[in-house]
C-alpha cells in the first residue's frame, strides 16, 4: 500500500511562516540545500492546496533557493477555487473531497504520496488516521511576534514515535516519525 509523509518546515515555536521574513527565514545553507536537490521522496505524489500550490509556484518562478526541483514532480492540487488548466507544469486539480481522494489513492493507487505545507489538508489527513510519516524541518527562529500560520492548532492529540533525525548546516533539525491518533492522554484508560 503507497505510504503518505507529511512533511513541514517550521520555526522552533511552531510557525509556517512569519511576517516579513524570507523562505527558509534565511537560514538556508548548503548541507540542507543540497539534501532537497537531492530530492528525498522524488518519486513521491506531492499533494497540496490551493494557498500552498499558489506560493510554492510564486516561489519557483522567483527562483527561491530549493525550490527548483518541485517543478519536475507530479503534484495534485486540492482546490475548490483553482480551475483548470493549472499553470504549473505536473499539476493535477483535485475539487472533490480530500480525505476521500487521498484514501482512495492510499487503498487503489500504487504511488506513495508527500505534502508540501498545506496546513489544513494535513490536518484533514492527520485527524483521518491516513498519514503514515511526520516530517519536521525545524529552523532555528523563534518568531513569537511574527509568526503566522501555527501548524499543529486544531490538530488532534498524537503519539509520535521517532524513525530518523539529522542535524543540517549545524542548525536544522529534521525529525521523523510515525504517528498515531489519541483517544486521550497515553496511559489513561477510559
Amino acid at each position: 500500500m503507497p505510504e503518505l509523509l507529511v512533511d513541514f518546515i517550521t520555526s522552533l515555536d511552531g510557525y509556517a511562516s512569519a511576517e516579513g521574513w524570507s523562505g527558509w527565514w534565511g537560514l538556508e545553507g548548503p548541507e540542507y540545500l543540497g539534501w532537497l536537490a537531492e530530492s528525498p521522496e522524488a518519486d513521491h505524489l506531492v499533494l497540496m492546496g490551493a494557498t500552498t500550490y499558489r506560493l510554492m509556484h510564486g516561489f519557483t518562478q522567483q527562483g527561491e533557493p530549493g525550490t527548483d526541483v518541485l517543478g519536475g514532480f507530479d503534484k495534485v492540487v486540492f482546490s475548490s477555487t483553482l480551475t483548470e488548466p493549472l499553470a504549473w507544469g505536473n499539476s493535477t486539480l483535485v475539487t472533490g473531497d480530500a480525505v476521500a481522494a487521498v484514501r482512495e489513492m492510499k487503498e487503489h493507487g500504487e504511488r506513495s504520496m508527500r505534502t508540501i505545507g498545506s496546513l489544513s489538508l494535513c490536518r484533514s489527513l492527520v485527524a483521518a488516521g491516513l498519514v503514515d510519516r511526520f516530517r519536521v524541518a525545524m529552523f532555528p527562529v523563534i518568531t513569537g511576534a511574527t509568526g503566522a500560520e501555527r501548524i499543529y492548532d486544531g490538530y488532534p492529540d498524537l503519539a509520535l514515535d521517532m524513525v530518523d533525525s539529522r542535524t543540517f548546516d549545524g542548525r536544522i533539525q529534521l525529525v521523523e516519525y510515525v504517528p498515531r491518533v489519541l483517544d486521550g492522554p497515553p496511559g489513561q484508560t477510559s
